[in-house]
């Protein structure tokens, strides 16, 4: 409803009135870049943060698996394989 209004009231203005908007609108946009550019340098910052630790904690966990591997010893098989054999019929 409230689009309908507007409309109707952006339809009704005189073109001074409309390039005043304009302007105001523009003015607007121009006033918030200095905003705009520092919130889009804090999430950069953010998401370089989150990659160093998806990192650092990656680089931890293969460190971790590899020593508990070395811990563990090489696995031999104690097992022989079994030997299949054929049923006769």
């Amino acid at each position: 409803m409230e689009n309908v209004n507007q409309q109707e009231q952006e339809q009704e203005l005189t073109p001074e009135q409309l390039t005043e908007r304009k302007e105001q609108m523009l003015s607007f946009y121009k006033e918030s870049i200095p905003y705009l550019e520092a919130q889009l340098n804090y999430e950069n910052l953010l998401t370089s943060i989150d990659e160093v630790r998806f990192k650092r904690t990656n680089i931890q966990m293969q460190y971790a698996m590899l020593a508990s591997e070395m811990q563990e010893g090489p696995e031999e098989e104690t097992t022989e394989p079994t030997k299949r054999t054929l049923k006769k019929k």
